[in-house]
């Protein structure tokens, strides 16, 4: 059902290109004299590209798990209360972005930091070509500013890794083998927001797959089950990444370049201070709009990825 939505979308979307190429044909033919024709053309003309831009976008999602759901992990890395505070920077900035798309999130677990922000967060973002997209954000990303947190106010450097695997369903997950014997379930009490009831019972779980000692949490819902759950979906995601890449070698295709991913490679800079850059390493695209990116607005950096990706992989 989710396959015939999907191509129902597409469809839609090349039956209304035709129809505004076909509104402005007719206006130029019946009305090309009259005044306001011109500009009746054009945002006829305009709407066509628009859409056709959005279909060439679809075009690049090619990727085995491009259509999937994605789970995202942040983790704060050098640069102390400034790194934690970054973290949460970006949990707001990928939020907000999936809220402008229409799309669904929810946290699965998260650590404070010792005094703000977060020292690490794992949430799902569901929605279509979710992953597809937010494959570009995996990485480091690195952060200069004047710190809130420093009272001599001098300019600091921080840093945050960001991961990102597609959620894999249960029917989906046959590429492993999850035995009950292999798995180490523990509960403990949720910690941060969530009330009374969270923080006074063990609702929180963590599951541990000792084979390959992967470690998975969830702490946001209010029962062991749905905790439970939630884990179970993120371990099947991670394993079925791992299987891959042990035996098919996709590193590049479902975790990008290896050498992209290391403490000290970032592959975006946001720079509020002393000037206002946001600058993408390996596409070179840039804005000065800091603000706008920080509210949630990257698609200016993921869209030139994918091309990006497209073209390198036509090349192979």
């Amino acid at each position: 059902m989710k396959q015939l939505a999907d191509l129902r979308g597409e469809l839609e979307q090349m039956a209304s290109i035709e129809r505004s190429l076909r509104d402005a044909r007719e206006t130029a033919q019946l009305l090309a004299d009259e005044p306001g024709a011109d500009a009746e053309i054009n945002a006829s003309l305009a709407s066509a590209e628009g859409e056709l831009e959005a279909l060439e976008v679809e075009a690049t999602f090619e990727g085995e798990f491009d259509d999937h759901n994605a789970i995202v992990s942040i983790f704060a890395g050098a640069g102390g209360v400034d790194a934690a505070d970054w973290t949460q920077m970006l949990l707001r900035m990928y939020l907000r972005w999936a809220e402008s798309k229409g799309f669904e999130t929810q946290i699965a677990e998260e650590s404070p930091g010792d005094e703000a922000g977060l020292k690490s967060v794992t949430f799902f973002i569901r929605g279509r070509n979710a992953y597809g997209m937010l494959e570009s954000e995996r990485g480091v990303h690195r952060l200069v500013r004047i710190s809130p947190f420093d009272a001599a106010h001098r300019r600091h450097t921080s840093f945050a890794g960001v991961d990102v695997i597609p959620e894999i369903g249960a029917d989906e997950a046959t590429k492993v083998e999850i035995k009950p014997e292999d798995l180490r379930v523990e509960t403990f009490k949720a910690g941060g927001a969530g009330g009374q009831y969270v923080n006074k019972t063990e609702s929180a779980v963590r599951v541990i797959h000792v084979p390959t000692n992967t470690i998975v949490a969830s702490q946001q819902e209010r029962s062991q089950l749905q905790n439970r759950e939630v884990a179970m979906s993120i371990l099947r995601a991670k394993l079925v990444q791992r299987e891959l890449q042990a035996r098919d070698q996709k590193l590049t295709e479902l975790r990008g370049e290896r050498k992209a991913n290391e403490w000290g490679s970032q592959i975006r800079s946001y720079v509020l201070n002393p000037y206002n850059l946001v600058k993408d390493h390996r596409t070179n695209v840039e804005t000065s709009n800091t603000q706008a990116v920080l509210d949630g607005t990257i698609d200016l950096f993921i869209w030139p990825y994918l091309q990006q990706r497209r073209m390198l992989a036509q090349a192979r």
